[in-house]
């Protein structure tokens, strides 16, 4: 079994709601980044950590492309245009609004007051709304593979729930209406259910 480290208040949303997608069960003990409780299992203290067989694996992303492989659900086969396709919203999705909200978390609250640079935050913003629209346009009907809910939508509904959280601009309507959808899914209710 799984045992996932984390709270759902973090990128660590990904991944329990991955196992939840595929219907895997898995142990999550709670834990900040960072905290004393954290780094007893992961020496960084980084979250979401993934320990298996021992071992403990950080980065929600390939922690959710290794679950989605594994247990064949999320995705689509190596190699598959449909694959590539996903590949490129994922890329795209860390590209323009997962390194943005990052970099203005760490100039927010993360890096000390004496290394945080506020006047960074309007050219995130600003760089953040730009690609609202780009996302808009990959949408391919209900979700970005069409009607295959995959991991770039848990991926991208993180990322617009987490700009919402962070004040960024505001998604348009059909971003807003396909994040609800993505809410909506028994899933992701479940994945929030002991926060």
């Amino acid at each position: 079994m799984y045992t996932v480290l984390g709270s759902t208040r973090n990128r660590t949303l990904r991944v329990i709601w991955t196992l939840e997608e595929l219907g895997v069960p898995y142990n999550q003990i709670a834990g900040m980044p960072g905290s004393r409780d954290t780094k007893a299992y992961s020496k960084t203290g980084k979250v979401p950590a993934l320990i298996l067989d021992g071992e403990v694996f950080t980065d929600s992303i390939a922690i959710i492309y290794f679950l989605s492989d594994l247990h064949n659900g999320l995705t689509f086969p190596t190699g598959s245009l449909d694959r590539l396709r996903m590949d490129g919203h994922i890329n795209f999705l860390l590209e323009e609004f997962d390194s943005l909200l990052w970099v203005a978390a760490k100039n927010s609250f993360i890096n000390p007051p004496a290394h945080r640079v506020e006047a960074v935050k309007p050219v995130l913003k600003w760089e953040f709304e730009r690609s609202l629209k780009r996302l808009e346009d990959r949408l391919q009907g209900d979700y970005l593979m069409g009607d295959t809910f995959t991991i770039a939508d848990i991926l991208a509904t993180h990322c617009l729930n987490w700009a919402i959280n962070a004040k960024f601009p505001e998604a348009n309507t059909t971003l807003k209406n396909y994040a609800k959808r993505c809410r909506g899914r028994q899933a992701y209710k479940r994945a929030l259910a002991d926060t």
